[in-house]
């Protein structure tokens, strides 16, 4: 049995042998000369769907057996798939997206680069294999996020005007905001993802796609402090958003994008409180921060809220944003501490128990900001 480990495996294994970060992770294999049949003879599983794809019977690790693929339909579910005996490493090589993932390597560990590859990764370059590059619109988001991964590599010259050919077709509109989604959500958690925004400018796709979200230097610098600040990916989307002029437009890229509940919920919020949290500097402007973000019921993402804008907005909330946060953070406590069944006990007049909790809770606040003035 010919069998080969190619792809993301042997890319990073020699990335990782010039010094690079990078550390290869679970391997996969490709397997030539056989068969469906001939590999369960062997005691291999079957467990792909769309082509097939074996279980090796002790290490588990994935085998598929060598393919091409011909377009068949627009969009990126297009493909009729054919693996048989006859199709050579050569063939299954070609119909990868790029020439540094095209790349295999023998049990012995020879490598066989039949695309250039190896120079590629000298050089930094992300190049497409092949003109079935344009086949699939993946492509172009995968591409952006190799670049926000391996900020040092460049896109070749020939490859960036074919990604705009695909985009001026109209072959990336077939793509589905799941899709999008996804391959955003693994760039915004690369080193730089504003190499991936470069990309998808620079081909087109960003203004094709979301022409009404600007990705200017507010937004890469948000994203920045996002990635020095460890901030998760949920809060990258948030910076995304940075130049929107409000909680609606927030609301509608989000949502167009089907991100989840929690990432629309708290970018919807940060643009909300955007103004006041940026100007935090008196108990009533925190009184506004924790209206604004429903802090009472929604505490632990007011925490998140607050996390941010100390991570984000340092320029803004000053030389002692830290002391700020502290301070902020326990009216923050004053305010959900306020016993509001106590107050209430108070009041003759129930239509008075609504303002008199509120006043209560605002007091709290202007004493704890008050306290912790000197801290």
């Amino acid at each position: 049995m010919q069998t080969y480990i190619v792809g993301g495996f042997v890319r990073d294994l020699l990335l990782s042998a010039e010094g690079s970060a990078a550390r290869p992770n679970d391997r996969d294999w490709v397997v030539v000369g056989e068969t469906p049949e001939s590999m369960i003879r062997r005691g291999f599983k079957p467990v792909g769907e769309d082509f097939p794809v074996f279980l090796h019977p002790k290490t588990h690790e994935e085998y598929a057996l060598a393919r091409t693929e011909r377009k068949t339909a627009p969009g990126y579910h297009g493909f009729v798939f054919h693996a048989a005996a006859d199709v050579t490493l050569e063939e299954d090589l070609k119909r990868r997206d790029l020439t540094v993932n095209a790349i295999a390597m023998t049990e012995r560990g020879d490598f066989i680069d039949p695309y250039g590859g190896m120079r590629d990764l000298k050089a930094h370059v992300l190049r497409h294999v092949s003109d079935a590059f344009a086949e699939d619109p993946v492509r172009i988001l995968r591409l952006a996020r190799f670049a926000a991964r391996f900020p040092s590599f460049s896109v070749a010259p020939e490859t960036m005007a074919l990604m705009r050919q695909m985009v001026e077709s109209g072959e990336a509109d077939a793509l589905v905001p799941e899709r999008v989604l996804a391959e955003l959500a693994k760039g915004l958690a690369c080193p730089v993802p504003s190499r991936m925004l470069d990309v998808l400018e620079a081909c087109g796709f960003w203004m094709r796609r979301y022409a009404d979200i600007p990705l200017g230097s507010a937004t890469r610098q948000a994203l920045h402090r996002c990635i020095l600040s460890g901030l998760p990916v949920s809060m990258r989307f948030a910076a995304l958003t940075t130049e929107l002029a409000d909680e609606r437009h927030v609301k509608a890229f989000l949502t167009s994008i089907r991100a989840s509940a929690d990432t629309v919920s708290f970018a919807e919020t940060l643009k909300r409180i955007e103004v006041p949290l940026k100007r935090l500097a008196s108990a009533e402007d925190a009184v506004e921060v924790f209206l604004k973000a429903d802090a009472l019921r929604r505490r632990d993402r007011m925490m998140l809220l607050l996390e941010y804008g100390s991570r984000v907005f340092p320029e803004t909330l000053g030389s002692q944003a830290k002391q700020l946060q502290r301070r902020i953070e326990a009216a923050l406590e004053a305010w959900c501490s306020v016993n509001a069944g106590a107050v209430a006990k108070t009041q003759t007049n129930p239509r008075d128990i609504a303002s008199a909790v509120l006043n209560a809770r605002c007091d709290a606040v202007r004493a704890a900001w008050q306290a912790s003035e000197g801290s």
